[in-house]
């Protein structure tokens, strides 16, 4: 394959994969947590790298996705660990440090239609064979990484 060819293949791979997140929000009901926020973003970031690797396939934008793929990889790996209770994650998003049950007035917290939807980080909202949306994800990460240096491998090719 191309450069180019490897380039688009991982753009279109972090598309998926970016769909198939929303898809979990809003058909399947699921409501992302912040960690899982966060890892969308080096997917956005590399379906413009994609994009742009498209018109112009260099090098440096294949090893820039690498990089993207190799720090989501990162990402979604302590997300694992957080959810194992491997390591603590962020007081914003993990156990009952996440909800400010003081700021909430009697109202909402007796409300059971409108009151807030908090979504913790250390909590497995679905999984298969063993594996987190975030486990999922990592590996996923690390086989577009492959891609994208691939493609950085390739010499210059037009096509």
């Amino acid at each position: 394959m191309t450069r180019r060819s490897l380039i688009l293949l991982a753009g279109l791979g972090s598309a998926g994969l970016l769909l198939a997140a929303y898809g979990f929000e809003y058909i399947g009901g699921l409501a992302p947590c912040a960690m899982c926020l966060w890892q969308r973003w080096p997917h956005m970031a590399a379906i413009a790298l994609g994009a742009l690797g498209a018109a112009l396939p260099s090098t440096l934008i294949a090893v820039l996705g690498g990089l993207t793929m190799l720090g989501n990889a990162g990402l979604a790996l302590f997300h694992t660990g957080v959810e194992k209770d491997w390591w603590e994650g962020p007081q914003s998003c993990t156990g009952a440090a996440a909800q400010d049950l003081g700021a909430m007035s009697a109202a909402d917290l007796l409300a059971t239609d409108t009151g807030p939807r908090i979504v913790l980080c250390d909590q497995v909202s679905w999984e298969m064979v063993g594996l987190s949306m975030a486990s999922w994800n990592g590996l996923a990460c690390l086989a577009l990484a492959l891609i994208w240096f691939a493609a950085a491998s390739r010499n210059r090719t037009i096509g």
